[in-house]
């Protein structure tokens, strides 16, 4: 009966670590760090893209910021997939907010929309929902009245038995607090 030793069941070579290759400007290495990590890209691109040609062009501006980062590339901290990933989605963020809009809705009502659309959606209106929880009573109740009843502002003012600048600062400033609450936890 043969023994066998803990060194012999670890003996598994590490994979070789491309990212150091990169930021060393070795050749071939940008190739090998694209076969190797392209998929990973793609499909991070795919969540976050509008559509296949943002996509693509995603991917190549991923793998340009990847090559300028290599040189940060800690492996005490993570590994390469992690980094990688980090920095794509990282990338994809600042697409995003470049663009300086969410991407439009272009589904009819109650139609299912285009992948990842349907799902950031309900996260907004999960945030905006517990947000409105946060806004001062007469804000609530006048976007409550604006959104859910679409009273108009004069008739908001009338309602609530307060001058139509008021309702329109109240309507201001609770808007001012739901978008900042959207900003923040679409970033994390």
């Amino acid at each position: 009966m043969a023994l066998v030793t803990k060194s012999a069941s670890v003996s598994a070579p590490l994979e070789a670590r491309l990212l150091p290759r990169v930021a060393a400007g070795e050749p071939g290495a940008v190739r090998e760090c694209v076969e190797r990590y392209g998929g990973l890209v793609w499909s991070i691109a795919r969540r976050y893209a509008e559509g296949r040609e943002d996509a693509e062009d995603a991917v190549q501006e991923i793998f340009i910021d990847l090559w300028r980062s290599a040189g940060r590339f800690d492996e005490r901290v993570a590994g390469e997939a992690t980094f990688v990933a980090m920095i794509a989605r990282r990338r994809l963020i600042d697409r995003r907010r470049a663009k300086g809009r969410r991407p439009e809705l272009v589904a009819e009502k109650g139609e299912a929309t285009a992948s990842g659309t349907t799902l950031d959606t309900m996260l907004d209106a999960q945030i905006a929902a517990r947000e409105m929880e946060n806004l001062r009573p007469e804000q609530r109740e006048a976007l409550q009245l604006s959104i859910w009843t679409d009273l108009s502002h004069p008739e908001i003012a009338e309602r609530m038995g307060v001058p139509l600048g008021t309702v329109k600062s109240y309507l201001r400033r609770g808007l001012l607090q739901l978008r900042f609450a959207l900003s923040v936890g679409r970033n994390v």
